[in-house]
Protein backbone atom coordinates (compact mmCIF):
# COMPACT_ATOMS: atom_id res chain seq x y z
CA UNK A 1 0.00 0.00 0.00
CA UNK A 2 1.19 3.54 -0.79
CA UNK A 3 3.28 4.47 2.27
CA UNK A 4 2.22 8.13 2.35
CA UNK A 5 -1.45 7.20 2.82
CA UNK A 6 -3.04 5.48 5.78
CA UNK A 7 -5.59 2.71 5.35
CA UNK A 8 -8.08 4.98 7.11
CA UNK A 9 -7.58 7.57 4.37
CA UNK A 10 -8.16 5.03 1.62
CA UNK A 11 -11.33 3.78 3.27
CA UNK A 12 -12.62 7.34 3.65
CA UNK A 13 -11.98 8.00 -0.04
CA UNK A 14 -13.72 4.76 -1.02
CA UNK A 15 -16.76 5.72 1.07
CA UNK A 16 -16.90 9.14 -0.57
CA UNK A 17 -16.64 7.68 -4.05
CA UNK A 18 -19.32 5.13 -3.25
CA UNK A 19 -21.67 7.88 -2.06
CA UNK A 20 -20.93 10.61 -4.62
CA UNK A 21 -19.56 8.63 -7.59
CA UNK A 22 -16.31 10.64 -7.38
CA UNK A 23 -13.64 11.62 -4.89
CA UNK A 24 -10.94 14.32 -4.91
CA UNK A 25 -7.65 13.67 -3.10
CA UNK A 26 -5.04 16.42 -2.76
CA UNK A 27 -1.34 15.53 -2.52
CA UNK A 28 -2.05 12.01 -3.74
CA UNK A 29 1.56 11.56 -4.84
CA UNK A 30 4.60 12.79 -2.97
CA UNK A 31 7.22 15.20 -4.28
CA UNK A 32 9.60 12.46 -5.41
CA UNK A 33 7.02 10.62 -7.52
CA UNK A 34 5.79 13.94 -8.87
CA UNK A 35 9.29 14.87 -10.02
CA UNK A 36 9.79 11.46 -11.63
CA UNK A 37 6.63 11.62 -13.69
CA UNK A 38 7.03 15.30 -14.60
CA UNK A 39 10.56 14.65 -15.85
CA UNK A 40 9.34 11.63 -17.82
CA UNK A 41 6.53 13.73 -19.27
CA UNK A 42 8.86 16.48 -20.50
CA UNK A 43 11.35 14.04 -22.00
CA UNK A 44 8.63 12.31 -24.05
CA UNK A 45 6.65 15.29 -25.35
CA UNK A 46 7.93 14.70 -28.89
CA UNK A 47 6.28 11.26 -28.84
CA UNK A 48 2.79 12.52 -28.01
CA UNK A 49 0.12 12.10 -30.70
CA UNK A 50 -3.22 13.81 -31.33
CA UNK A 51 -5.94 12.13 -29.31
CA UNK A 52 -9.06 10.84 -30.99
CA UNK A 53 -12.43 9.55 -29.83
CA UNK A 54 -13.58 5.94 -29.94
CA UNK A 55 -11.71 2.67 -29.51
CA UNK A 56 -9.41 0.77 -31.81
CA UNK A 57 -10.65 0.89 -35.42
CA UNK A 58 -13.42 3.32 -34.47
CA UNK A 59 -10.96 5.97 -33.29
CA UNK A 60 -11.27 9.27 -35.18
CA UNK A 61 -9.83 12.74 -34.75
CA UNK A 62 -12.42 15.38 -33.86
CA UNK A 63 -10.74 18.66 -32.92
CA UNK A 64 -14.11 20.24 -32.20
CA UNK A 65 -14.70 17.62 -29.48
CA UNK A 66 -11.23 16.89 -28.16
CA UNK A 67 -8.02 18.91 -28.32
CA UNK A 68 -5.41 17.03 -26.30
CA UNK A 69 -2.32 15.02 -27.17
CA UNK A 70 -1.53 11.71 -25.47
CA UNK A 71 1.30 9.29 -24.81
CA UNK A 72 0.08 5.81 -23.93
CA UNK A 73 2.14 4.16 -21.22
CA UNK A 74 3.51 0.64 -21.30
CA UNK A 75 4.73 -0.97 -18.10
CA UNK A 76 7.39 -3.12 -19.77
CA UNK A 77 8.77 -0.21 -21.78
CA UNK A 78 8.35 2.69 -19.35
CA UNK A 79 10.33 1.24 -16.45
CA UNK A 80 11.30 4.74 -15.29
CA UNK A 81 7.77 4.89 -13.86
CA UNK A 82 8.00 1.72 -11.75
CA UNK A 83 6.99 3.63 -8.61
CA UNK A 84 3.87 4.85 -10.41
CA UNK A 85 3.04 1.34 -11.56
CA UNK A 86 3.36 0.19 -7.94
CA UNK A 87 0.97 2.93 -6.84
CA UNK A 88 -1.54 1.77 -9.46
CA UNK A 89 -1.17 -1.80 -8.19
CA UNK A 90 -1.85 -0.60 -4.65
CA UNK A 91 -4.93 1.32 -5.78
CA UNK A 92 -6.33 -1.73 -7.56
CA UNK A 93 -5.67 -3.82 -4.43
CA UNK A 94 -7.63 -1.36 -2.28
CA UNK A 95 -10.62 -1.34 -4.64
CA UNK A 96 -10.68 -5.12 -4.88
CA UNK A 97 -10.08 -5.74 -1.17
CA UNK A 98 -12.62 -3.25 0.18
CA UNK A 99 -15.03 -2.57 -2.70
CA UNK A 100 -15.07 -6.04 -4.28
CA UNK A 101 -14.82 -4.64 -7.81
CA UNK A 102 -12.90 -7.51 -9.36
CA UNK A 103 -10.48 -5.22 -11.18
CA UNK A 104 -8.01 -7.14 -13.35
CA UNK A 105 -6.15 -4.52 -15.35
CA UNK A 106 -5.56 -0.89 -16.24
CA UNK A 107 -4.66 1.47 -19.08
CA UNK A 108 -2.96 4.83 -18.58
CA UNK A 109 -1.65 7.67 -20.69
CA UNK A 110 -0.07 11.06 -20.23
CA UNK A 111 -2.30 13.88 -21.47
CA UNK A 112 -1.14 17.26 -22.74
CA UNK A 113 -3.74 19.95 -23.39
CA UNK A 114 -2.04 22.83 -25.23
CA UNK A 115 -3.42 26.34 -24.95
CA UNK A 116 -6.95 26.21 -26.34
CA UNK A 117 -7.30 22.46 -25.79
CA UNK A 118 -10.54 21.10 -24.34
CA UNK A 119 -12.70 17.97 -24.25
CA UNK A 120 -16.47 18.14 -24.63
CA UNK A 121 -18.87 16.41 -22.21
CA UNK A 122 -18.55 12.63 -22.37
CA UNK A 123 -18.47 9.34 -20.45
CA UNK A 124 -15.33 7.23 -20.16
CA UNK A 125 -16.85 4.29 -22.01
CA UNK A 126 -16.77 3.04 -25.57
CA UNK A 127 -19.78 1.89 -27.57
CA UNK A 128 -18.18 -1.52 -28.17
CA UNK A 129 -16.19 -1.92 -24.94
CA UNK A 130 -17.44 -1.13 -21.45
CA UNK A 131 -14.76 -2.51 -19.13
CA UNK A 132 -13.54 0.84 -17.77
CA UNK A 133 -14.69 0.89 -14.14
CA UNK A 134 -12.81 3.65 -12.27
CA UNK A 135 -11.31 6.70 -13.97
CA UNK A 136 -8.17 8.17 -12.40
CA UNK A 137 -6.67 11.60 -13.14
CA UNK A 138 -3.52 12.90 -11.42
CA UNK A 139 -2.64 16.50 -12.25
CA UNK A 140 0.95 17.52 -12.96
CA UNK A 141 0.52 21.30 -13.37
CA UNK A 142 3.06 23.42 -11.52
CA UNK A 143 1.76 26.69 -10.07
CA UNK A 144 -1.75 26.38 -11.52
CA UNK A 145 -3.80 29.53 -10.83
CA UNK A 146 -7.41 30.54 -11.36
CA UNK A 147 -7.80 31.75 -14.91
CA UNK A 148 -5.39 29.16 -16.30
CA UNK A 149 -8.37 27.04 -17.41
CA UNK A 150 -8.39 23.29 -17.94
CA UNK A 151 -10.76 22.55 -15.07
CA UNK A 152 -12.55 19.21 -14.97
CA UNK A 153 -16.31 19.77 -15.01
CA UNK A 154 -18.34 16.98 -13.41
CA UNK A 155 -22.05 16.86 -14.29
CA UNK A 156 -24.79 15.67 -11.96
CA UNK A 157 -28.19 14.12 -12.71
CA UNK A 158 -30.04 17.21 -11.47
CA UNK A 159 -28.47 19.34 -14.21
CA UNK A 160 -25.87 21.02 -12.00
CA UNK A 161 -22.11 20.65 -12.32
CA UNK A 162 -18.95 21.07 -10.28
CA UNK A 163 -15.52 22.31 -11.34
CA UNK A 164 -12.32 20.58 -10.19
CA UNK A 165 -9.20 22.73 -10.44
CA UNK A 166 -6.23 20.84 -11.97
CA UNK A 167 -3.87 21.50 -9.06
CA UNK A 168 -0.49 19.76 -8.97
CA UNK A 169 -0.53 16.32 -7.26
CA UNK A 170 -4.36 16.36 -6.97
CA UNK A 171 -6.07 13.09 -7.89
CA UNK A 172 -9.66 12.70 -9.03
CA UNK A 173 -11.23 9.24 -9.15
CA UNK A 174 -14.75 8.60 -10.42
CA UNK A 175 -17.03 5.87 -11.73
CA UNK A 176 -16.31 5.68 -15.44
CA UNK A 177 -19.80 4.66 -16.56
CA UNK A 178 -21.73 7.01 -14.27
CA UNK A 179 -19.98 10.40 -14.27
CA UNK A 180 -20.35 12.63 -17.35
CA UNK A 181 -17.53 15.14 -17.45
CA UNK A 182 -15.67 17.63 -19.62
CA UNK A 183 -12.34 19.44 -19.66
CA UNK A 184 -12.74 23.20 -20.01
CA UNK A 185 -10.56 25.11 -22.44
CA UNK A 186 -7.00 25.52 -21.24
CA UNK A 187 -5.44 28.98 -21.26
CA UNK A 188 -1.97 27.49 -20.73
CA UNK A 189 -0.52 24.00 -21.22
CA UNK A 190 -2.22 21.45 -18.95
CA UNK A 191 -0.65 18.14 -17.96
CA UNK A 192 -2.01 15.00 -16.33
CA UNK A 193 -1.63 11.28 -15.86
CA UNK A 194 -4.97 9.80 -16.84
CA UNK A 195 -6.13 6.23 -16.81
CA UNK A 196 -8.74 3.61 -16.09
CA UNK A 197 -8.98 0.63 -13.80
CA UNK A 198 -10.50 -2.25 -15.74
CA UNK A 199 -12.67 -5.22 -14.91
CA UNK A 200 -11.25 -7.06 -17.91
CA UNK A 201 -8.00 -6.54 -19.85
CA UNK A 202 -8.01 -3.63 -22.28
CA UNK A 203 -7.60 -5.90 -25.31
CA UNK A 204 -10.73 -7.85 -24.37
CA UNK A 205 -13.41 -5.87 -22.60
CA UNK A 206 -17.12 -6.64 -22.54
CA UNK A 207 -18.69 -5.86 -25.88
CA UNK A 208 -21.92 -3.92 -25.92
CA UNK A 209 -24.76 -5.14 -28.06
Amino acid sequence: MEKCHRLEDWLSWMDELSSNDYVIVDNFIDGHKLNVIQSFFKSHLDAFTKAGIGALNDNIIRRDIRGDFTYWLDRKRDVQLNEIWSLIDDTIYIYNRYCYLGLTGYEFHLAHYPKGGHYEKHLDQFKKRNNRTISVVIYLNKNWQQGDGGELEIFFKDGTSFLVEPIEARCVMFKSADVPHAVLESNKPRYSLTGWLLQQPAELGQLLG
